[in-house]
């Protein structure tokens, strides 16, 4: 600063001693004479996302938090800032996906979709605003198998007081719902985070994983081994699909689910599977996002856990005879040490999937040197000696080698830091054919900061934490200092290099937002976002890359598709779609589960760019069934059936083991 100001000074005095005018050096004009065009670029340019008011849309939902409340708090339960999820998907089948969000202690809203990004509370008449007194992730998925989405909420139960289970709501048709999370043998009570309905098991029903979050126990801080120890409130859990679909009584009602299995008890289809297929129930699991994929590419969806504190993440390979082996190990070489959530796509086009772990590395100095990092050396050595795998307090993007193992590439590509982040979505957000990533971000108090965690130790604050003197808790989390960071969204490239663009394309703004999904709002091509952000209103971000392009017709190209499963799977989960266009492929898998307690549109939507027809495009099914399609035209939406499909493509190879 003070460079440039007695270089000004030097002009001024230079210009005094002179009648002469100003003559700058040539380089000097051209360097001035370019930044003004920057500047000028740079103020006429459109951002890519406009962040839309509750005024436009009418949507008006917060998740409101109190800062301190003496039944719950951050100090009572460290999770109390993880915020709730969003999920989207046309609840009646008129086209316009409509949007859900969770609210932590207060009322649940679903939002009809009116076209035009106009939406209607439809909550209350619904009657989906919700019973539990904390609610975590949010998926929509088609439980009973009739083409309706239905909505499942999850929820912390039996921990401070707080009551409550899970809840099922099924779509009744009317645009109202029916809780029946009990008929189904989904009403969980514990520490439930997400749910993910998916076909494990290749029998054409849906299935469901749901990861639980611990809190902090003895038992969680032991060697490895205990993670074969059973929590009921704690453990992850694997419900398999045992009925098939209801059928319409002459009442117009439904009746229950038919069991074909032998399943557990009569209308109560969903049966717990966890011990005998291999999935983790103890304490140590602090699960916060998890990905469902078919990432080694045998035709059969495996499943990757994002565990936060010491714990590894799990990455449950499906043997295909409705087992998992859990080899994070053997595919990865380190993993995030505090993973949150987690997402899966294929960022370099080579037809294999890559997964996306968040942790909490800032980008600012500042930040990152008041903020607890790494482990010190023994307790890192500590962890490797019980049984740990290598982790590090960074975001990873871990490159998919031909599903035989996996290359961490998030420092190479400019994606390692970016603070306390919570959802990651990858997806083409200015559809130019390369995968983006968008980060959910913030959290409203910051309790690893490092001059916040030394006044909390002074032996006056222990003592009267320690013996319940609540005006102290009340002290301590007002002087908890405040954490919010703007959302990030990178653009990729062809050379893996990923481009900061939060700013530029409408994101610069602070912010504490957790659980987040992309849609197609206004069915114009290009994907929107929407966040659910704590003591603020919902982000309602609009896409202009096609608003823009209407004007000049120079919009990039893209391509929706909607699958259309056979029943009871309706809406095709897992079904994988390749396209060639334009000299390169892009493939991607129906998994609405994704991010961060939250779940996307059941919609794939690829940007093609300059490109105006699709070469060649194959869909391949849960049933792996495929049909080919050729000279496909760019801007539709198109319907696949899997009744259409014909083709029995010969099974992929079994992966190979990692070496």
């Amino acid at each position: 600063m003070s460079y440039r100001i007695q270089t000004n000074a030097s002009f001024a005095n230079c210009r005094s001693r002179s009648k002469e005018p100003l003559r700058l050096p040539g380089f000097l004009l051209t360097v001035i004479l370019l930044c003004l065009a920057a500047c000028g670029k740079k103020a006429t340019e459109k951002a890519l996302f406009e962040q839309l008011d509750s005024t436009k849309t009418n949507i008006a939902f917060a998740n409101n938090l109190p800062e301190f409340d003496e039944k719950l708090n951050i100090l009572e339960y460290l999770y109390y800032y993880n915020g709730g999820g969003v999920s989207a998907g046309d609840i009646n089948n008129d086209g316009l996906a409509d949007l859900f969000f969770v609210s932590n202690q207060g009322k649940n809203k679903l939002y009809l979709n009116k076209g035009g990004f106009k939406f209607e509370d439809i909550s209350q008449k619904a009657g989906i605003e919700g019973f539990a007194d904390w609610k975590t992730g949010v998926t929509m998925a088609d439980v009973n198998g009739d083409g309706l989405l239905d909505i499942y909420v999850c929820a912390v139960g039996n921990y401070k007081g707080l009551e409550g289970s899970n809840e099922l709501y099924i779509n009744n048709g009317d645009l109202t719902f029916t809780e029946r999370a009990a008929d189904y043998g989904l009403d969980f009570t514990g520490f439930a985070t997400q749910a993910a309905f998916f076909d494990y098991d290749k029998d054409g029903d849906l299935d469901m994983y749901l990861l639980t979050h611990a809190v902090h126990t003895a038992r969680s801080y032991q060697y490895v081994s205990t993670r074969s120890l059973k929590n009921n409130e704690a453990g992850d859990y694997l419900f398999e699909n045992g009925s098939l679909p209801p059928t319409p009584s002459k009442g117009g009602g439904a009746k229950s689910p038919l069991l074909r299995k032998g399943l557990g008890e009569a209308g109560k289809p969903f049966v717990d599977v966890s011990q005998k297929a291999g999935i983790y129930q103890a304490s140590m699991g602090y699960g916060l996002g998890i990905v469902v994929a078919d990432l080694n590419n045998d035709g059969w969806d495996d499943i990757y856990v994002a565990n936060d504190f010491h714990e590894d993440d799990y990455y449950y390979t499906n043997n295909r005879n409705g087992t998992f082996t859990e080899s994070v190990k053997e595919y990865f070489p380190h993993l995030s040490r505090y993973s949150m959530g987690c997402d899966a796509g294929d960022i370099n086009n080579d037809g294999y999937l890559d997964v996306m772990t968040l942790d909490m590395y800032p980008a600012d100095e500042k930040t990152e040197k008041s903020s607890m990092g790494e482990d010190a050396l023994d307790i890192y050595l500590y962890k490797l000696e019980f049984g740990y795998h290598y982790q590090f307090s960074r975001n990873c993007l871990h490159l998919n080698l031909s599903g035989q193992r996996f290359a961490d590439i998030a420092a190479m590509t400019g994606v390692a830091a970016t603070d306390w982040s919570w959802s990651a979505l990858l997806a083409d957000y200015d559809n130019d054919g390369n995968k983006d990533l968008f980060v959910s971000n913030g959290i409203a108090k910051r309790p690893n900061d490092l001059d916040y965690l030394k006044y909390l130790y002074t032996d006056s604050v222990k003592y009267a934490m320690m013996n319940g003197m609540k005006q102290y808790d009340r002290t301590a989390i007002a002087n908890m200092p405040e954490g919010k960071v703007h959302n990030y969204l990178f653009r990729g490239t062809p050379s893996l290099q990923f481009e900061d663009k939060s700013e530029a394309w409408g994101l610069g703004e602070a912010d504490v937002a957790n659980g987040a999904v992309y849609a197609d709002l206004d069915n114009d091509g290009d994907l929107d976002l929407v966040t659910n952000r704590i003591n603020a209103p919902a982000g309602i971000y609009r896409n202009n890359v096609r608003e823009a392009g209407k004007a000049d017709t120079t919009a990039p190209n893209f391509l929706k598709i909607k699958l259309q499963g056979d029943k009871p799977n309706t809406f095709g989960v897992g079904a994988k779609v390749t396209l060639w266009s334009g000299g390169r492929q892009q493939m991607q898998q129906l998994m609405p589960t994704r991010g961060f307690l939250s779940s996307v549109e059941p919609v794939l939507t690829f940007g093609l760019g300059k490109t105006n027809t699709v070469d060649s495009l194959a869909v391949v099914w849960g049933n792996q069934k495929a049909e080919v399609r050729r000279q496909v035209p760019a801007n539709p939406t198109l319907a696949l059936r899997q009744a259409d499909a014909r083709q029995n493509p010969p099974v992929p190879p079994v992966a190979a083991s990692p070496r």
